[in-house]
């Protein structure tokens, strides 16, 4: 009898374990044909998301992929206990294993636009462009350390870029756009390498003043090129005019070159006059031929004076003979000059 019964209770154990391991491997099964085929036949809903999700799958079937520049924090019953490399890992949650979570290794930039003002009462706005990463070898540090990655980095930014500008006028902030960007990395590598994090590249890409002080700005780069303008215009005018009274300066003194020869030679013609005179006609003096060559002279003048319809003449009271005074005056003139030199 003894023998029987546990012959018996052998048996109902060999089927009662042999029954949960059936179980077990449909179960198994069943989630894997469901998460693998099935889902993807069927519309998607929030469920199916979740089956599909690393963390669910990884707790259902004990494998979990970790993908290319990622990392998945294993925790043992809440507590720190791996980092995960790229690839596929087994998590088994029946022994209180599991993923924590999943860290980026890619580098990520974060835009931060901070309001300050400089030394000369002008507010401008600063945008910084940070770009970080995590490290590998830190995975733990960069996933339990900080909550929010992204508002500790803004307040570093915040915090060097308003005690550096204010130090520095608006023209100087613009020109040490490469010193406010060393300075921010400089304090924000000291300060994230703590957290796990790298500090790859610190921009200042815009620095931009109020809208009205640009206008300034630009108005009084405007008003400084219109002066040099008018500078530039004068000095071409000034050369223009300089160069004008030197050809003018030239060109008098040319025609007065060409009015002394033009006297000279009517000099020597009537030299060669008079004298020619005298002596073709006999008992002429030269003083008659003189007073022959002035009142041809006179009639010459008044025939070009009447040939002009435009000639603007005023006449006096005259006649030929006064031609005969004229000569006389100037005769009278000569004597005078040559008697008191």
């Amino acid at each position: 009898m003894m023998m029987m019964m546990l012959g018996f209770i052998s048996g109902n154990e060999r089927v009662f374990w042999g029954g949960l391991l059936v179980i077990f491997g449909s179960t198994f099964f069943g989630g894997f044909l469901y998460t693998a085929v099935i889902s993807k036949l069927v519309p998607h809903s929030d469920i199916i998301f979740a089956i599909q999700n690393d963390r669910i799958m990884g707790n259902l079937l004990c494998l979990v992929q970790v993908d290319q520049s990622t990392v998945a924090i294993k925790e043992s019953f809440g507590k720190f206990d791996d980092v995960l490399e790229p690839g596929c890992h087994c998590v088994p949650w029946i022994f209180g294993k599991q993923l924590a979570g999943h860290l980026s290794l890619r580098v990520q930039q974060l835009d931060v636009k901070c309001e300050t003002k400089t030394k000369d009462n002008v507010f401008v706005n600063v945008v910084a462009s940070i770009q970080y990463r995590a490290l590998a070898d830190k995975a733990s540090d960069a996933f339990y350390k900080l909550s929010n990655t992204k508002t500790q980095i803004q307040a570093y930014v915040f915090d060097v870029i308003r005690a550096f500008v204010p130090k520095h006028n608006l023209d100087d902030t613009f020109e040490q756009k490469n010193e406010i960007a060393k300075a921010v990395e400089q304090e924000l590598e000291k300060a994230m390498s703590a957290y796990g994090y790298e500090i790859v590249q610190t921009l200042i890409v815009d620095i931009e003043p109020d809208e009205h002080v640009k206008k300034a700005m630009n108005e009084i780069n405007a008003a400084a090129r219109f002066r040099m303008a008018a500078t530039e215009k004068a000095e071409a005018e000034k050369i223009l005019q300089i160069k004008r009274a030197e050809g003018e300066a030239e060109s008098k003194y040319l025609s007065g070159l060409g009015i002394a020869r033009q006297r000279q030679a009517i000099v020597d013609g009537l030299r060669d006059s008079v004298l020619g005179f005298s002596v073709n006609v006999p008992g002429t003096t030269a003083k008659d031929v003189m007073d022959m060559v002035l009142v041809t002279q006179y009639f010459d003048t008044m025939k070009d004076i009447g040939a002009s319809s435009k000639s603007s003449a005023v006449f006096i009271p005259h006649g030929p003979g006064a031609v005969r005074e004229v000569a006389n005056q100037i005769r009278d003139g000569l004597l005078q000059g040559s008697a008191t030199t």
